[in-house]
């Protein structure tokens, strides 16, 4: 038998059909590396040079509502535009691209600029899932729109240029590569099994229980069998839905709940607001039905040892395949053990 907690070896991502390593002995060397100091996060509740605060001016000169609970708008600084024509570049097979079109948005999660997810209430919580689900059925409403991607970069290693609490969405005239690969992996699946494959998975991750971390009547929230990141967490509906869209008022609330349960957990493991790169994958849009698809969120933290240290893929994880010390066993037992009462940092 395959000792998981010893022995080196490799598993499969069945979203994906790629591989990880898994070194579970290498846990114990001792860390020599790279520690930082913690930055000191003492902001205000209303900060007049956010861009995000309510009442503000933003870098484009429009000023923000006074709003209330979350707020959405078009990124000043979008990556993808919406007047974008479609063009063609090939030179011999070799040199070859095309244009892309888009929209990108920006979602102010609350007014307070000193919150973040796991320190909102639920209502706070549930008004940020309406919106989601509001933003994405107008975006499907758009023939050209193929693909929206909801997410959050939150903390600034991971890139995040405004600590107000904030996520994006980013809709497109194509499907990027994972939204690609994950379409594959669940087709494949669903024409052999006439189920989705997450329906199956969660089925035997409840039944061993050793990575569920919540259970609740809708959704399940795990570290994946598959996991590469240290604290690499899924937030999977239990109703095989194909997106937010078809979220009852019942499932909203508790994904909600799962939401900011989930996330005080990360926050308490290290006594630190948790960084992390978070976002759903779901259905393509106006490109016929997917009963493949079966809504999820992936959670990407680096953190790996404390709060100041962090993973790095380098080396060989760059060069051939992406590789892991903390088993998703032990990084599953480690948020269980964690409050769902918010620290007071």
């Amino acid at each position: 038998m395959l000792d998981f907690a010893e022995q080196p070896h490799k598993r499969k991502n069945l979203l994906t059909g790629d591989h990880i390593l898994v070194s579970p002995h290498r846990s114990k060397r001792p860390w020599q590396g790279q520690v930082e100091d913690l930055a000191p996060d003492n902001r205000p509740q209303y900060d007049p040079k956010c861009y995000l605060c309510p009442g503000n001016v933003r870098a484009d000169g429009t000023q923000n509502p006074d709003y209330k609970d979350s707020f959405v708008f078009v990124n000043d600084f979008s990556a993808l535009l919406e007047e974008t024509s479609v063009e063609q570049f090939n030179e011999e097979n070799l040199l070859i691209a095309e244009s892309e079109r888009g929209i990108c948005k920006v979602i102010s999660f609350s007014p307070r600029h000193d919150l973040t997810l796991p320190q909102m209430d639920l209502p706070a919580i549930k008004a940020v899932v309406d919106l989601w689900q509001k933003e994405f059925q107008e975006l499907a409403a758009k023939e050209w729109i193929k693909y929206i991607q909801i997410f959050e970069n939150k903390g600034s290693i991971m890139g995040c240029s405004n600590p107000h609490p904030h996520g994006q969405i980013w809709a497109e005239s194509s499907l990027p590569v994972e939204i690609e690969k994950e379409t594959t992996q669940q087709r494949a699946y669903f024409k052999q099994h006439g189920r989705t494959l997450l329906q199956d998975y969660v089925a035997i991750e409840l039944k061993k229980d050793e990575r569920i971390i919540i259970d609740n009547e809708h959704f399940v929230a795990l570290v994946p069998f598959w996991a590469a990141w240290p604290y690499e967490t899924m937030i999977i509906s239990k109703r095989p839905v194909p997106s937010v869209l078809a979220f009852t008022e019942v499932e909203k609330e508790d994904f909600a709940r799962t939401l900011r349960e989930l996330t005080i957990r990360y926050d308490n493991i290290f006594k630190t607001s948790f960084p992390y790169s978070a976002g759903m994958h779901q259905s393509p849009v106006n490109s016929g039905e997917h009963p493949e698809w079966h809504w999820h969120m992936h959670f990407y933290p680096p953190l790996l040892r404390s709060a100041t240290v962090k993973k790095f893929m380098v080396g060989y994880e760059m060069l051939a395949t992406p590789q892991r010390d903390i088993t998703p066993e032990q990084a599953a037992n480690t948020l269980k053990q964690q409050s769902t009462i918010h620290y007071k940092g």
